[in-house]
């Protein structure tokens, strides 16, 4: 009995064809030497790109910073000294650095806490922590310090009880340190969630089934996954800290060598005309952004290197 012969699809040769061309460009895609690649409309766009990048880094940085030690200088070493060694300027740098660490200490421990609970356990209103954690980001700073007077201000109901026990928060240095802490808030936990949902929980699970406590799998498994995260997290943390200035000015009351801040200082010099003044405060912020910046730099570097980036 004679088999029936299976047709072959028309297009089944061609289909072979177009495949072959396919993988042959993109093979030829894929290789290192692509094509386009150095012809002529290539160059123009990519230095076109970087110079439209170099040209807004100048105006929107380099030549701020520059303006800002030119002015500082502008008449002489020993009227800059005046300044920034000024009774009031040291008042203000060590409240800003009070702050700072006052903030930087709360969101440390309130960023491990937030992050560990929120990675490691299932519970119910996860999505709502998640969220709180993001008001500060989304709450103009200036809104967050009116409601912070609302709360503990003279017409709040709990201030009373505050008077009563001494507690002055609004206008005070309380309120300076509790701005800072709102505005800071979700810098330090939001750069340690993303790297301990990468490191799931298998290495826990295992130390804890060969006796580990609690403490020693936090210090010898968890923390070494994440400490460039979590000190990522501390210098964004620092730098926001220091150049905080709407939820700090609702809150401060302006009292002059009492509760400026750098920032809010140099607005007072600055709406004085004390233009020299003004200036040279400002190169203190400058250089602590500049210093902030190189270890963010090195911090994030040092990450990639880790984690097997480039």
């Amino acid at each position: 009995m004679a088999s029936a012969a299976i047709p072959v699809p028309a297009n089944a040769e061609k289909k072979s064809s177009g495949t072959a061309v396919k993988k042959s460009v993109v093979s030829r895609t894929a290789s290192p030497n692509l094509i386009h690649e150095d012809s002529a409309a290539a160059k123009a766009v990519r230095y076109f790109l970087i110079g439209i990048s170099v040209l807004f880094i100048f105006v929107m940085m380099f030549l701020p910073l520059a303006t800002v030690i030119k002015e500082a200088l502008k008449q002489g070493w020993a009227a800059y000294k005046a300044a920034v060694t000024d009774d009031y300027t040291k008042s203000a740098i060590w409240l800003t650095i009070e702050a700072t660490i006052s903030a930087l200490a709360i969101n440390t421990v309130f960023g491990l806490f937030a992050a560990w609970a929120v990675t490691k356990f299932h519970f119910k209103g996860k999505k709502i922590l998640t969220t709180l954690i993001d008001v500060p980001i989304t709450v103009s700073p200036i809104i967050a310090g009116l409601i912070f007077v609302l709360v503990f201000g003279r017409q709040s109901v709990i201030y009373p009880y505050l008077k009563q026990a001494g507690i002055q928060i609004v206008y005070a240095v309380p309120g300076v340190i509790l701005a800072t802490v709102f505005v800071t808030f979700p810098f330090i936990s939001r750069e340690l969630i993303p790297v301990l949902e990468a490191q799931g929980t298998d290495e826990e699970e295992a130390a804890a089934l060969m006796g580990a406590n609690g403490w020693t799998i936090f210090t010898k498994v968890t923390f070494p996954h994440i400490k460039w995260a979590f000190l990522y997290g501390v210098v964004l943390c620092t730098a926001r800290a220091m150049g905080e200035f709407g939820a700090v000015s609702v809150l401060s009351g302006h009292l002059r060598g009492k509760t400026n801040t750098l920032p809010l200082y140099v607005e007072v010099l600055f709406q004085g005309f004390e233009w020299v003044p003004a200036f040279a405060v400002s190169s203190i912020l400058v250089i602590m952004a500049v210093v902030i910046l190189v270890a963010r730099n090195i911090f994030e570097h040092n990450a990639k290197t880790k984690s097997g980036g480039v």
